[in-house]
């Protein structure tokens, strides 16, 4: 699989300061260039952006996936299998509440995954998913 390239994303806050403690502090994405209404952080090597708007319904829906609710929309980084459980581990340290608690997605089957969904402060949300065999990532 080739090596991707960062991506980038600009996403709703209705509170910077929140986003600013929940991505710098909880998450631990350094953070980058900000301005009076909007911050980066760098998560994981891709530049995510939030821009300050006022308060909204962040998830649209739910589509069901193995047996869960997802959140729509969503967004998030697949990672390697330590640095998944090192993130669970540290979320669920910082008292993060999550929608999907971390598990096994797909078990024995293509595309096999570790996922869990959670919340900013913001409601935005996000899934953060591991492949033992990330070649499974599009598996069909």
């Amino acid at each position: 699989m080739p090596e991707l390239a960062p991506f980038h994303v600009a996403f709703p806050v209705h509170d910077l300061d929140a986003a600013r403690h929940f991505y710098g502090s909880v998450m631990g994405c350094p953070e980058g260039r900000s301005d009076s209404d909007w911050i980066d952080f760098n998560l994981y090597g891709h530049q995510i952006v939030a821009h300050r708007v006022g308060p909204r319904d962040a998830v649209a829906g739910h589509n069901p996936v193995d047996g869960h609710a997802v959140p729509v929309p969503h967004f998030g980084v697949v990672l390697p299998p330590a640095e998944w459980k090192a993130l669970a581990e540290r979320l669920t340290a910082q008292g993060v509440e999550f929608v999907i608690e971390p598990y096994t997605r797909f078990a024995g089957e293509p595309g096999e995954q570790s996922t869990m969904f959670f919340h900013d402060p913001s409601g935005n949300a996000l899934e953060f998913k591991a492949f033992a065999d990330v070649g499974q990532l599009f598996a069909k």
